[in-house]
């Protein structure tokens, strides 16, 4: 296997043999080229790892080979580039361009070799971290079509750009963190810190420290001084999740860092200056809380600047199973599975439930039935009991029967279904309970396709 693929792009038969020889002989796999134009036809069909480019050359310098990449590749390779005495000053234009570094002939093997490590090491980094985002953006990624979800999508990319105060409110598992990420990955600040806090898991006597941070014995065990989270977040973006759980006193201090763009340490009489944009999210109305005199009604306003209502999954209910196929896609990925199927029972059952932990809950349910599932196809007997006995189906119009047989057999199946579900899939309990012989039973669970695909029913043997 090879250390890379490096390609050489220079007039110079003499140099292109040398640096073959020498890269070759290390390990590495060489393209060579004698112009600029014939360098580029060879990336885009090899796509090599590193570039070392020569500068001057007839036809298509390399100054005009490294705009062509910035123009035309997304990604491009990493260039080193070559130049003779007297073109200094044009390789240190190559580098404004996007050259990673510049070698001056003659040539030195150590000097050349060294170059080629640190460049392709920091193309490994760039990938590893290009990865890292990817990653780290498919973890926060907002899915669904439904037109409450578009609605949502059309504010945050109005609001992003700004500097507004955004205020998100829904019911618990809803995706509030992922609204608040989204605004901050699409703002200008996205490049900036992202600083969560969440409201409700610190105690009411440290919260104040968290957030503003503390000097060196301004309190019993206060051994350090300690930096806060608005300090931390100075020229980006921080989340106040769970506003609503904070102490009024800590209110009034986050109120004034609203106002004046100012903190003040714990201990200290002096203010620092902060530059945060802020975003709240709660699961409680605050106007309520505003009625009992638990929140403050100055930082009520000032927080709402852009409300974001967060619908509860069942009323998006069509977002379902587009979450369904995403959930899958994700847990068999990170558990190294081959990409399992539900039965099309599964699916209706999980659009039908009502979801009270919202999208957390369905998140849990697919990676429960992804890791615990056996088989490639999970059908509903894999469902927690709770979830089986809470589904209900959906009513049918008489309008999709062409004949009364049609609609004799399709009753029947949804009524064995039904009961199956009752009794957990156990075939004899619900051949008992419906008062027909076991096997008749199961031969109608296998003529309505009941058996094994939507569902592996339990018989257990007569007592």
């Amino acid at each position: 296997m090879t250390k890379g693929k490096i390609l050489v792009v220079d007039d110079e038969e003499g140099i292109r043999d040398s640096l073959r020889m020498i890269l070759e002989y290390e390990g590495y796999e060489v393209l060579l080229a004698d112009e600029g134009k014939k360098g580029l036809t060879l990336i885009q069909l090899h796509k090599p790892d590193l570039m070392l480019l020569d500068i001057k050359m007839p036809k298509m310098d390399g100054l005009e080979v490294l705009k062509e990449l910035k123009e035309k590749l997304a990604t491009p390779p990493i260039v080193v580039v070559i130049s003779g005495h007297g073109t200094i000053s044009t390789a240190v234009e190559a580098t404004k361009l996007g050259a990673f570094n510049f070698i001056e002939k003659p040539l030195e093997r150590e000097r050349i070799l060294l170059v080629i490590k640190n460049a392709l090491e920091q193309k490994r980094l760039q990938e590893e971290n290009l990865a890292l985002k990817s990653r780290f953006e498919q973890r926060y990624e907002m899915v669904g079509e439904s037109s409450a979800m578009k609605e949502i999508w059309d504010t945050i990319r109005k609001v992003a750009p700004t500097n507004a105060t955004v205020l998100i409110t829904g019911e618990s598992g809803t995706g509030k963190e992922l609204i608040a990420r989204a605004i901050h990955r699409i703002s200008g600040q996205n490049q900036t810190s992202f600083v969560q806090v969440n409201c409700a898991a610190i105690p009411d006597e440290l919260i104040e420290s968290e957030l503003f941070g503390h000097e060196k014995g301004s309190f019993t065990g206060a051994t350090e001084k300690k930096i806060g989270k608005f300090e931390q977040a100075d020229g980006g973006t921080i989340f106040l999740d769970e506003v609503a759980d904070m102490s009024l006193k800590t209110q009034s201090k986050v109120l004034r860092v609203l106002q004046e763009g100012e903190v003040e340490r714990i201990g200290s009489t002096k203010t620092i200056k902060v530059n945060v944009r802020v975003l709240a999210a709660t699961n409680q109305n605050l106007e309520e809380r505003i009625q009992k005199r638990l929140f403050r009604q100055d930082l009520y306003f000032r927080l709402n600047v852009i409300p974001i209502y967060v619908p509860p999954l069942r009323e998006r209910k069509e977002d379902i199973p587009l979450l369904v196929k995403y959930f899958i896609k994700t847990y068999c990925r990170s558990n190294n599975f081959k990409e399992k199927k539900f039965a099309d029972e599964l699916m209706e059952l999980l659009i039908e439930y009502n979801w009270p932990g919202n999208v957390r809950e369905l998140q849990n349910t697919i990676e429960r039935l992804i890791i615990m599932s056996p088989g490639e196809v999970i059908g509903v007997e894999e469902l927690p009991e709770n979830m089986l006995q809470g589904a209900e189906l959906s009513p049918r119009s008489f309008e999709e029967y062409n004949t009364l047989k049609e609609f004799k057999g399709t009753s029947e199946r949804e009524f064995l279904l039904a009961k199956l579900r009752e009794n957990n899939w156990n075939i004899l309990q619900t051949a008992r309970k419906i008062g027909t012989p076991r096997s008749n039973l199961y031969k109608k669970m296998k003529h309505y396709g009941l058996l094994p695909s939507q569902g592996k029913a339990r018989p257990e043997p007569e007592s």
